[in-house]
């Protein structure tokens, strides 16, 4: 397999990782990855990135079964408003393609916020390249990395 940025990133680190890689391409949304892992839809997460009205890119990640709350993301971030990136800016921005967004080894780094619930787990599950690839990490890792906020961003 090729080695990835995120690889690269957490075998420098010496950092432990689990990498899932599903070829069923039937998975239609975010939950059904989930299902296709045999995992559960509360520790696979999605990296989502937004822009604040000031143009400021910002990273929120999410259970794949929950909404962001973009209300929530622009108090957090002292932003008029927050909103998604055009699908088409996703690439040139961070170096990934739509489903398969990364916190790890993005083009430059931005301020990144996982939602609260990530702390009833031990680690979490994210994209790390392409759509069909996964990998796990420990949510302490994974904060030691990015510097990442936790807090409650996902809609009630």
């Amino acid at each position: 397999m090729e080695k990835t940025n995120v690889m690269r990133v957490l075998q420098q680190k010496k950092i432990q990782y689990k990498e899932y890689f599903y070829w069923d391409t039937s998975a239609s949304n975010w939950v059904d990855i989930a299902k296709v892992m045999w995992e559960d839809e509360n520790i696979v997460f999605k990296t989502l990135v937004t822009e604040g009205k000031t143009w400021v890119h910002y990273v929120f990640m999410v259970p794949v079964a929950k909404e962001l709350d973009l209300k929530k993301c622009a108090i957090l971030t002292w932003e008029k408003y927050v909103e998604m990136i055009p699908q088409k800016a996703l690439l040139p921005l961070t170096w990934y393609v739509h489903w398969g967004c990364s916190p790890l080894g993005m083009k430059k780094s931005f301020k990144t916020f996982i939602d609260s619930s990530a702390k009833n787990h031990n680690s979490v599950i994210f994209s790390w390249w392409k759509v069909w690839y996964q990998i796990e990490i420990s949510l302490d890792d994974l904060c030691n990395l990015i510097n990442i906020t936790i807090c409650d961003i996902t809609k009630d």
